[in-house]
């Protein structure tokens, strides 16, 4: 066979050949030159990477209001992205508005009002019934799922700005007065923190005076234990990922989203910088060369914050790179590896395990993955050692716990208890008791996924392993208190109503288990033989903890309040 033999051939169309012409034009969405030139415009510099797509995505949504198909046309082929890739990254997200050429533009200014149990319990049933009418054509009114303000509940966001314990004539004024951006908190400032000691620890470890191995024995002895809901030993944890091959990388996870959470908000916008320098010590410790904190898009008030502390981190942070990553209204991407697949630009689908993050985490790296509390605690236990930290507990049990408390108290919020106390105690002791006119029934002891035990259970230790026997589990420790004014079958239909806003659509037995489960749990009698074998399958065959969980408080009506059921 000779040289032009092997060559490609080029293919001729001839009139009346029967074969199609090439078209004028590549297939899809042309790219309209002036929504590139815009697109441009607005990246400047920034890179193009894969990575960056959610990023880029918030810079159009803040801009231009919403997502135009002109720009996401335009952001694709600057990106070198098909278009489907961009599309459905775009739709995936709550926070993002996709509007076609064919499609009115939401309104200026939108207003959120979470309808999560907490919220629906305090009053945001009568927000999103009556705000509409009063704000007019010009605001577009919305429920949305928690915002970390269960302690000041009802929570609302207008615009990028929270306005928690709203009113329908606060929320009012707050839209006339255009109270739509937020404000940074008050927090403990880099030169308050460095003045009681702050960053004398991490710079112990960066200049060899404390050794690698001395700060993993002394969190394995603390027994210091995940806090964003898995509770995976930390010293551990940092072990086993160091021990993987480099080069190696860390995640926070600022995701807080479970229904009842809120205490991460809570020591962010306090104290930041603790957890800014737990969080290098941990990046030192497995010599991740980079550290991606990835913070839900919920909280704008502490993303301001982070923008203005990190950059003067400086020479603290020369043993890594410090990216901040901006959620998008995401429940799902609180899952560990749904939030690896945000981080890296796309949708929030929980990966299958295993392998592990630890293992083939972000990029396909060996990934350290905590949550921000968890290490909110690294520098007070180096510090102070090991038995400082178990030296607190109750009822033979070990550490300090942060509870998110609300429901009906009077004293709701952030609570430093012991681990080990019970419902009773942190409620009498910490929340000044039960609501006036309240008599605790109930009450949810790690969120919307944890289930739901009664009043009889009130005395049970509070801690990692000692509910699963009683069908529910301490998770992120948000206590939700409910009362004898509460129907626990309200209560469970709007956790599961939650939970088929929130499923991520990728595994069957989630998707459509959370949809049948809402509309059997609608009937005025629930179908409990129906129910108990759709929360088996769920359970067994979702692929994460969402599906995995979402059934626990049905499970928990029909085995602890029967009375409610008629």
């Amino acid at each position: 066979m000779t040289e032009t033999d092997t060559a490609p051939r080029k293919r001729v169309n001839h009139p009346g050949s029967g074969r199609r012409r090439a078209p004028a034009q590549p297939k899809g969405r042309p790219v309209e030159p002036e929504a590139l030139a815009e697109v441009r415009a607005l990246l400047g510099s920034r890179e193009r990477r894969r990575a960056l797509l959610i990023e880029h995505l918030h810079l159009l949504q803040d801009t231009y209001g919403c997502l135009h198909a002109r720009h996401l046309a335009a952001l694709a082929a600057e990106m070198r992205l098909a278009l489907v890739e961009v599309y459905e990254v775009a739709t995936f997200y709550a926070h993002f508005d996709v509007v076609m050429e064919d499609e009115t533009p939401p309104p200026p200014v939108t207003v959120r009002v979470c309808d999560s149990l907490t919220c629906a319990l305090m009053g945001a049933g009568k927000l999103l019934a009556e705000l509409p009418a009063k704000l007019g054509r010009e605001v577009r009114v919305v429920r949305a799922p928690c915002m970390g303000g269960c302690h000041n509940a009802p929570v609302t966001a207008i615009g990028h700005a929270l306005h928690e314990r709203a009113t329908v004539e606060s929320v009012v004024r707050a839209v006339e007065k255009g109270e739509t951006h937020p404000h940074l908190p008050p927090f403990k400032s880099l030169e308050a923190y460095q003045a009681e000691g702050g960053y004398r620890l991490l710079d112990d470890c960066l200049s060899g005076r404390r050794s690698v191995e001395d700060v993993l024995a002394a969190l394995e002895d603390s027994s210091l234990r995940g806090l964003g809901g898995a509770g995976f030993p930390t010293g551990r944890k940092w072990r086993f990922v160091r021990a993987e091959p480099a080069p190696r990388l860390m995640a926070v996870n600022a995701d807080e989203g479970e229904p009842g959470t809120f205490k991460d908000r809570y020591y962010l916008e306090r104290d930041p910088h603790r957890f800014l320098e737990g969080m290098l010590i941990g990046a030192w410790a497995v010599e991740a060369t980079d550290v991606y904190i990835y913070l839900r898009d919920e909280y704008p008030q502490v993303r301001l914050l982070l923008e203005q502390e990190i950059p003067k981190l400086g020479a603290f942070a020369r043993h890594t790179e410090v990216h901040l990553r901006r959620g998008a209204g995401a429940y799902i991407c609180g899952e560990e590896s749904a939030m690896l697949e945000s981080i890296e630009g796309k949708r929030g689908l929980p990966r299958h395990k295993p392998p592990f993050p630890s293992q083939v985490g972000l990029f396909g790296r060996p990934t350290l993955i905590n949550n921000v509390e968890t290490l909110y605690w690294v520098r007070d236990i180096l510090e102070k050692g090991p038995a400082w930290y178990k030296s607190h507990g109750r009822n033979g049990r070990q550490g300090l716990r942060t509870f998110s408390v609300s429901g009906r108290v009077k004293n709701p919020g952030v609570k430093l208890a012991p681990a080990g106390i019970t419902l009773r105690e942190l409620v009498d002791e910490f929340c000044g008791g039960m609501a006036e006119g309240h008599r605790l029934k109930g009450f949810l002891p790690g969120g919307a996924s944890g289930g739901i035990l009664p009043a009889s259970l009130a005395d049970e230790p509070l801690d990692f392993g000692l509910l699963e026997k009683h069908g529910s589990f301490l998770g992120s420790h948000a206590v939700v208190v409910l009362s004898d004014k509460d129907d626990m079958k309200s209560v469970a239909l709007n956790l599961l109503k939650f939970f088929e806003d929130e499923s991520c659509g990728q595994c069957t037995p989630c998707r459509a288990g959370t949809e049948k489960a809402v509309k059997l749990m609608s009937a005025p009698r629930w179908d409990e033989s129906l129910l108990q074998d759709l929360a088996r399958v769920m359970s067994d065959a979702s692929i994460c903890g969402l599906g995995q969980a979402a059934m626990n408080p049905v499970r928990s009506v029909m085995r602890y309040f029967r009375e409610d059921l008629g």
